[in-house]
């Protein structure tokens, strides 16, 4: 007889979520999103009903766009990469749970919103701005060690993950979230960006910025990019302690 495993999925719309387990039967190589394919082909839960197919979210399948997020046994990561046999082992039994995303508002089933930490990318002014590029001629070099750090920031995926771990994140908090002040690091460490990094630090200082950080650093835990968060945190921490210092010393203009 062949190996089975249980999904345990938390599903349904705001204020109307429940429980419903689907058994599915192993195979080399599974994951959780080939797992709710499966069940998308024939949706019939263990009790033997005919049930609405499970929604979720996915994209490349590889790790890269991070719209596959959702809680795998209470822990934020990635279904595309959470092998079945791995969690079996890890957990020693064949039941895995699937919820989604806590901190964001629920859509339905393994679907949230997570508009919040786009618009929060926004607020910082996350990105470089290139109007005219082509008249400035060649820019500065990078050495190979900022190289190397600029990188490991870039592959962020807004996935959430960070987000999701952060306690300093509830529905009474105003809190940016740990990626920001990655994505503030890597665009402030870029010699164009650089002009603009007061653009980017000033919205931190304000409420729901960096002192509102509790240094849990749960996010550098969960990250499946292994993005350095509690680095760039500390690294925006200092350049908003100098803008500071700017800001008092610096006389206001005069008429």
């Amino acid at each position: 007889m062949a190996e089975t495993y249980i999904l345990e999925i938390y599903r349904g719309t705001p204020g109307n979520q429940y429980w419903e387990e689907f058994e599915l039967e192993l195979t080399p190589l599974a994951n959780v999103i080939s797992s709710l394919m499966e069940i998308q082909k024939n949706p019939v839960n263990r009790k033997g009903e005919r049930v609405e197919p499970v929604v979720w979210e996915q994209g490349c399948l590889e790790e890269v766009c991070g719209s596959c997020s959702m809680l795998i046994n209470g822990r934020p990561r990635q279904g595309c990469t959470a092998l079945i046999e791995s969690i079996m082992k890890e957990t020693g039994n064949n039941i895995i749970k699937l919820a989604p995303f806590s901190k964001f508002p629920l859509i339905r089933d393994l679907i949230v919103d997570r508009t919040s930490m786009f618009e929060n990318l926004k607020k910082a002014h996350a990105w470089i701005d290139v109007d005219g590029y082509y008249d400035k001629g060649s820019g500065p070099k990078i050495g190979q060690n900022k190289q190397e750090v600029m990188y490991i920031l870039s592959t962020c995926m807004t996935c959430g993950c960070c987000v999701e771990s952060c306690p300093q994140i509830n529905e009474r908090s105003k809190f940016v979230g740990p990626q920001i002040f990655a994505q503030a690091r890597l665009f402030n460490a870029h010699p164009t960006g650089k002009t603009q990094q007061e653009k980017r630090i000033r919205p931190l200082m304000e409420e729901g910025g960096i002192n509102d950080c509790g240094n849990a650093q749960n996010c550098v835990k969960v990250c499946p990019k292994n993005i350095p968060l509690t680095e760039a945190i500390a690294a925006i921490g200092r350049d908003v302690t100098l803008q500071a210092f700017r800001d008092l010393f610096t006389l206001p203009d005069r008429e």
